[in-house]
């Protein structure tokens, strides 16, 4: 006999005639629940039969899952922030110490998951504040994020109300750790209004790379980070975290800052897009400063879609941050400008004199080979391509020494006011000339075998203030990157934009850069770079790969690049303020490229957790999930 028939023959016999109507409505009930029960069973078993389209449709693929796809899931209840910020948990738990150990990771937030779950709380209750809503984001280990306390602190000091979060802000140095800052960074501040979820500290190249002879990627406190596509590649720098975490899932979306090339390069060696910003579209109010005539904070992506949704929740005027004010009233909505006819009617530029010569750049001739290729897909887009289209300034800024002046004169000035800002240091460090000796102190920790080296630090600290040798450098400066550099190309041939490949001199020339560092052109990439002294913007999507029979290269102790299947990216550059049309040719090129979807990071350096795997768990066990010691460093 059927169930359901069973189920009623048994009711009717057991109720007396006259009371037969009563429980008609227990009947609907019972066969209601049953169905839904069957409902639910088979779902359950679409849900986790390993690999079925209905998986994949309520679980996309962390590896490469979108804002838009994590937030349709969240929005129908498949899984919410809180399952989504445990499976970044478990994802960095697998290869950022075990494994492969990329140390791409310097601290997660232990705040996340009580962030995930109010934000959760609010979206039931009163809907998403927008498309970041519950959606886990890094931060670069430079920006200020309310620390927390692994020193005793007064209890005067929590009043003030800036521990609770837990994280520090170090720029990997041991120098600053415990140290206690005054506030949020402003692009923070920005990130929590918008509803995403600060999931931890991406490691970086310690002082943003200003240091000395040392690798990138490479801190006191986070060890080397390394590239996901090639064992101990060169993941670049110095967002090198930032950029390794977002190209195999382990964040939804990253922020970097640049002062030259630390979005840019990063993100060309992580198959990933980044944003640098024209200085003054972002605040760097709570940023450990390298530059202010050239520091700025962006976002780092898998896609730009996802690039251009962090960008526009962080840009904004800021007035901690006086650069800001001098951005537009009114600024566009960038995503507007994700068009895939974006190129078509516009011209674009290659300065090819001195940028695309591998003698001066020090790029591997396969780049070029891929560049030519790039070029034919822009014009089949619809675009003009002047080739070439020739900087004047071009030679003289191989030859400058101008940058190296400017930055350590604002980075001494810059720390030292960094310092005397915190409310507390319990490293004891309180300048440039202590930082230096603590490094001297402590070589266990911040001078091991290979990374010795701080003539860096050292020159910075004897600079003596703005004198007339600085204003002389700045001035040159802006001359050779706006006035007589990009400004000048744009004009003359009536630009849209230039496009350059990402390696090599879209950000900077290698001349003094490599007799600097001493370890290559692509350690040494941050000195003289173009679009970094006009304080310009740049959008870099993937451009390839560098082939299987590649000449490795090793540019510092412990690594190596190039290297067979590590990425390489494409940049369009731009005058002030030109984001818009920048996102607009970067969107345009990766629709019709997929170039990030060719190739993945090698085996072991991709996580295999997924979100599905943590639902089904807290559904089994009905309780929290262990994740075993994600973050260690010290």
């Amino acid at each position: 006999m059927h169930k359901s028939a069973f189920f009623t023959a048994r009711t009717r016999q057991s109720v007396p005639s006259g009371h037969l109507n009563q429980q008609r409505p227990n009947f609907f009930l019972h066969t209601i629940t049953a169905f839904v029960l069957f409902l639910l069973l088979w779902t359950s078993c679409q849900t986790y039969h390993s690999g079925g389209q209905f998986e994949i449709e309520l679980f996309p693929d962390l590896y490469e899952a979108s804002i838009e796809r994590l937030q349709g899931g969240m929005e129908a209840g498949h899984f919410t922030s809180v399952d989504l910020v445990k499976s970044y948990f478990a994802r960095i738990d697998e290869v950022n110490i075990r494994g492969p150990s990329l140390r791409a990771i310097l601290e997660i937030n232990p705040s996340a998951l009580t962030q995930a779950a109010l934000l959760d709380r609010e979206r039931r209750t009163s809907g998403k504040r927008g498309p970041l809503h519950g959606v886990p984001v890094l931060i670069k280990v430079r920006s200020w994020h309310q620390p927390k306390f692994p020193f005793p602190v007064p209890k005067t000091k929590y009043a003030l109300g800036q521990h609770r979060y837990g994280m520090n802000t170090t720029a990997g140095s041991f120098g600053l750790l415990g140290s206690i800052v005054p506030d949020d960074a402003g692009v923070v501040k920005r990130l929590r209004a918008a509803g995403a979820i600060i999931l931890g500290k991406a490691s970086m190249s310690e002082w943003a790379q200003w240091r000395g002879k040392v690798g990138s990627g490479w801190s006191g406190r986070g060890g080397q980070c390394i590239n996901a596509y090639y064992p101990n590649g060169d993941p670049s720098g110095s967002s090198s975290g930032s950029a390794v975490a977002v190209s195999i899932g382990l964040a939804t979306v990253a922020l970097g800052t640049e002062t030259d090339g630390s979005i840019t390069l990063p993100s060309s060696n992580g198959n990933i897009v980044g944003i640098k910003p024209t200085v003054g579209l972002t605040s760097r109010a709570g940023v450990i400063p390298l530059s202010l005539n050239q520091d700025t904070v962006g976002p780092m992506a898998r896609s730009m879609i996802d690039a251009v949704l962090v960008l526009s929740a962080i840009s904004g005027k800021d007035k901690n941050d006086n650069a800001t004010l001098n951005q537009p009233n009114k600024l566009p909505d960038y995503t507007n400008a994700l068009d895939k006819n974006a190129l078509r009617g516009k011209r674009l530029g290659v300065p090819r004199r001195v940028f695309l010569d591998d003698s001066i750049s020090g790029n591997d001739p396969f780049v070029n080979i891929q560049f030519q290729k790039a070029l034919e897909v822009i014009q089949e887009l619809g675009a003009t391509v002047i080739d070439p289209a020739d900087m004047p300034s071009a030679e003289e800024i191989v030859r400058s020494h101008n940058e190296t002046i400017v930055f350590n004169v604002d980075f001494k000035a810059g720390l030292n006011q960094w310092f005397d800002s915190l409310i507390e240091n319990p490293s004891g460090v309180h300048s440039l000339a202590e930082l230096i000796k603590f490094n001297n102190d402590h070589p266990d920790i911040e001078r091991p075998p290979h990374y010795e080296d701080q003539s860096t630090l050292i020159a910075a600290e004897k600079t003596e203030g703005f004198n007339a040798e600085y204003y002389t450098a700045l001035a040159a400066n802006r001359d050779l990157g706006s006035r007589r550099g990009i400004d000048a190309v744009l004009q003359e041939n009536q630009l849209d934009a230039l496009v350059l490949p990402a390696m090599g001199l879209a950000r900077v020339p290698a001349g003094e850069a490599s007799n600097m560092y001493g370890y290559g052109n692509n350690v040494s990439s941050y000195f003289n770079g173009i679009s970094a002294i006009a304080g310009y913007p740049i959008v870099t999507v993937p451009l390839g790969f560098y082939p299987d029979d590649v000449k490795i290269g090793y540019p510092s102790p412990g690594l190596v690049y190039p290297a067979p299947g590590v990425p390489f990216g494409l940049s369009f550059l731009g005058t002030a303020f030109s984001e818009y049309d920048l996102i607009g040719f970067g969107y345009s090129y990766e629709q019709a490229t997929r170039t990030r979807l060719e190739r993945k990071a090698y085996d072991s350096a991709i996580p295999k957790t997924q979100i599905r795997d943590i639902v089904q768990q807290s559904r089994a066990s009905l309780s929290l999930i262990k994740i075993t010691s994600p973050v260690i460093y010290e």
